[in-house]
């Protein structure tokens, strides 16, 4: 179904959505109501979600929850001081043969700020797996998810059905959403950012105007799919940083039909209509906005998920590429697919890269000379490329294991040694 917060209503089921009420007295086919809610019940109407479910066995039914571990999946940001350098890690290494890794056990916390706690801020993840999930459901109660797949599809299974996620597609998965991942190329490896804070929405288009960036109608929401599976399962949930496992007697995914805005989707990165300059110089990076988390104060996100995506450079008398940058936020950047126009060597799919506030990045030295000797009277494609960034208004903490993984790389300061001086006071 199409279009972003939309009010949807589908049924697995004919007859099994109520007419002209949310919680009839006996609802068709024998189903339980079930109210979800993502915001406060008093929320302005253009801010509130929600959405109605119709299952055949409410969500309160479970075992009683225990703590669970994954110890590569947290919310352990640290306490103690933050380098300022620049951080780079190769993409995350994929499982072993020695057992099947799942999404779930497959999740890297890399870095974050703030926290569940606090209602703010991000925790930043990466994931490998070789396995579907069986027999196993997730949710977390932290934040919404936003999956995004650099390697392998991902078919993500949940209470209000099915998401198809290839690589160049990202999927958000609301909080408290209960969902199973398989992998239907049997490996997999990608990010997840999780947002503690408001819920992501489109940002607003100001001057550029109705039409542009991402547009409403591309992003895609499941038609319902229900699992009627009894049998021994268990149900993991991210509750206030820590993991809780249940047993469960049956699919939680029993939703037979709902209605609401609450609700997962997907987007393609590839129909982005990226906006660029024609004239001369290059719009600020906010210009390659997908979706916005806002906080509290205006301006200011929370979470920006921008991209880079293929598009023409054609700006006169301007260095064409990303230039030289400090910002008051921090920017943790991936490569899903080619290269990134910033840097010539080093940054490879599925890697990332930490440039954190006020630390100075840009263009590596061989990008630098070759665009400053560019022909500037041709135009320039960026063709083959998908890279992200997700962008915080607090520092991004980098996790130890982050620091101290094996595929970080080490002296990525080297990458601007090789630039030369070129002052001369009498040119």
């Amino acid at each position: 179904m199409s279009g972003f917060g939309n009010e949807f209503a589908t049924e697995a089921v004919a007859g099994a959505l109520p007419v002209g009420r949310n919680s009839p007295q006996r609802v068709a086919h024998g189903l339980y109501a079930e109210q979800l809610s993502g915001t406060a019940f008093t929320a302005p109407r253009h801010a509130n979600r929600r959405s109605w479910l119709y299952r055949i066995r409410p969500a309160a039914m479970h075992g009683e929850f225990k703590p669970w571990t994954q110890p590569r999946f947290h919310e352990d940001f640290g306490q103690g001081p933050v380098t300022p350098d620049q951080l780079r890690w190769d993409p995350l290494p994929m499982p072993g043969e020695g057992g099947a890794v799942d999404f779930v056990d497959g999740l890297f916390t890399m870095a974050g700020n703030g926290g569940s706690a606090a209602g703010t801020g991000v925790g930043i993840h990466m994931y490998a797996a070789n396995a579907s999930m069986r027999g196993r459901f997730f949710y977390s109660a932290d934040g919404e998810l936003l999956v995004v797949p650099q390697q392998g599809r991902l078919r993500i299974a949940t209470e209000f059905g099915v998401l198809e996620v290839e690589p160049q597609e990202i999927a958000v998965v609301p909080r408290g959403v209960r969902f199973r991942v398989e992998l239907p190329d049997g490996a997999a490896r990608g990010y997840v950012c999780e947002n503690y804070g408001a819920m992501l929405k489109l940002p607003d288009l100001g001057p550029i105007g109705s039409n542009g960036l991402a547009n409403p109608r591309d992003f895609l929401a499941p038609v319902a799919a229900y699992e009627e599976d009894e049998g021994d399962f268990e149900l993991i949930a991210r509750f206030q940083g820590h993991l809780w496992r249940a047993d469960i007697g049956h699919s939680p995914l029993d939703v037979v039909a709902w209605h609401g805005n609450y609700a997962p989707y997907k987007y393609d990165l590839r129909r982005f209509n990226a906006i660029g300059s024609i004239s001369f110089d290059h719009p600020d990076p906010s210009i390659f906005l997908v979706l916005h988390s806002p906080s509290d104060t205006e301006g200011v996100g929370n979470m920006d998920f921008a991209i880079f995506p293929p598009r023409w450079l054609v700006a006169q008398d301007t260095f064409r590429p990303p230039w030289f940058h400090r910002n008051v936020a921090s920017e943790f950047m991936g490569l899903i697919h080619g290269a990134y126009d910033a840097k010539a060597e080093g940054f490879a799919p599925g890697g990332c890269s930490l440039h954190n506030s006020m630390t100075g990045h840009g263009p590596d030295a061989a990008t630098f000379e070759k665009a400053s000797a560019a022909d500037l009277s041709k135009p320039d494609v960026i063709a083959d490329t998908m890279a992200f960034m997700f962008e915080t208004r607090a520092v991004i903490r980098p996790t130890a294991q982050a620091i101290d993984a094996a595929h970080r790389q080490a002296g990525y300061q080297a990458c601007w040694a090789g630039l030369r001086r070129h002052f001369d006071a009498g040119a």
